[in-house]
C-alpha cells in the first residue's frame, strides 16, 4: 500500500496478496498442465507462457490508457475543467499524495472511476453525467474514494488480475479451433482429446479467476469508501452521493448501460439496475451495506468530536 493520508487496511492487503499468489499459482499450474499435454512441443508451451505474460504486462503497463480508451474518456487540462482539478488538487494535497491525470467521459451515465500502475502513473476519469448530478461535498466524497484506489493499489491489482480471465478466453478459443481443425490427437494418459483437455482447463481458470476478482472487488469498494471518508470527514456526502448515482443509473437506456458494462468493476458503481447485488458473482456490496458502513463512520466521527 502506498504511503499516504488514506487510513491503511490490512485486510484488503491481505486479500489482494492472497488473489495475486492465487492466480499465479493458477498461471503456473496451467503451464504444467499443458507441458505435459506437448510434451514433445516445448516450443509451444514456451510461446503459451510468454503470451500469458505478455497480456499481463501490457495489462499492467498501458492500464490506464486502456481504461480510458474504453470509456472513450478524453484528459483534460485546469483551464478545461478548473473546479474539478481544484477539487482534486485539494484532495492529493490532504492525501499527500501524486495527483493523477484527470479525464472525463462524454457519457449520460453517472460514474467515475480510478485506473493505472502507480500513484503516478494514474488517471482518476468522471462522466459529464456525474458532473451534472453531484453537488461539491457529494462530488468530492467520490473523487476521494476513487484516490483511495489508486493509494491502496487495489486498482493495479483488479487490472493484472483479470489478465487470467483473458489468457483463459485465448486458450478457449484455442481449443475450439482444434476441435474444428481436426484436434483429435488423445492424451495418453486417459484417451480425451487434446483439444477437450484443455478447453476443460480454461474453463476452469476462467471460473476462479472470476469469483476471486468478484469477491476482491466488493471489499475492496467497502475499503474504498472507508477511506475516503474519512479523509473528507464527511461520510454523510459520500453516502448522497451514492443513493443519487444508483437512482440516477435506473434512468439510464439498457443500451447505454450494456456498453459501459465490461468496466463494472473499476466503477464506483455497477451499471446495473433493477438487479440484485446480493450475489455471488457482483462487483459491489449492496447499497444499503454501503450506507450503513458510512453511518457508522459519522456516529464514531460525531463521538471523537
Amino acid at each position: 500500500m502506498a504511503r499516504t493520508r488514506f487510513v491503511g487496511d490490512p485486510g484488503l492487503t491481505a486479500r489482494m496478496t492472497t488473489v495475486i499468489f492465487l492466480l499465479g499459482a493458477l498461471f503456473v499450474g496451467i503451464i504444467a498442465i499443458l507441458m505435459a499435454l506437448f510434451w514433445n512441443s516445448p516450443l509451444l508451451v514456451f510461446l503459451i507462457g510468454i503470451g500469458g505474460i505478455g497480456v499481463a504486462w501490457f495489462q499492467w503497463y498501458n492500464s490506464d490508457k486502456v481504461a480510458m480508451k474504453a470509456m472513450r474518456a478524453r484528459e483534460v487540462t485546469p483551464e478545461q475543467a478548473p473546479e474539478l482539478h481544484a477539487m482534486i488538487d485539494r484532495l492529493c494535497v490532504l492525501a499527500d499524495m501524486p495527483k493523477p491525470r484527470v479525464g472525463v467521459a462524454d457519457t449520460e451515465l453517472p460514474n467515475a472511476f480510478a485506473t493505472g500502475r502507480s500513484p503516478s502513473h494514474s488517471a482518476v476519469v468522471v462522466t459529464t453525467g456525474i458532473l451534472q448530478r453531484l453537488n461539491g461535498e457529494e462530488l468530492e466524497g467520490v473523487l476521494a474514494h476513487e484516490l483511495s484506489h489508486v493509494a491502496h493499489r487495489d486498482v493495479l491489482v483488479m487490472t493484472v488480475a483479470s489478465s487470467a480471465g483473458i489468457v483463459a478466453g485465448m486458450l478457449t478459443r484455442g481449443a475450439q479451433y482444434g476441435a474444428i481443425f481436426g484436434g483429435n490427437r488423445r492424451d495418453n494418459n486417459n484417451g480425451l482429446p487434446v483439444w477437450l483437455i484443455v478447453l476443460v482447463v480454461s474453463l476452469i481458470t476462467y471460473a476462479v479467476s472470476f469469483l476471486l476478482l468478484k469477491l476482491l472487488s466488493r471489499y475492496r469498494e467497502m475499503s474504498a469508501d472507508r477511506a475516503g471518508a474519512y479523509l473528507t470527514m464527511k461520510p454523510e456526502a459520500l453516502a448522497s452521493a451514492l443513493q443519487k448515482i444508483t437512482g440516477e443509473i435506473n434512468t439510464i437506456p439498457d443500451r447505454d448501460l450494456r456498453a459501459s458494462q465490461p468496466m463494472n468493476a473499476f466503477f464506483i458503481a455497477p451499471a446495473v439496475k433493477g438487479v440484485s447485488m446480493r450475489t455471488l458473482t457482483s462487483t459491489h456490496p449492496t447499497l444499503e451495506q454501503r450506507l450503513e458502513q458510512l453511518a457508522k463512520i459519522r456516529a464514531e466521527l460525531d463521538r471523537s468530536a
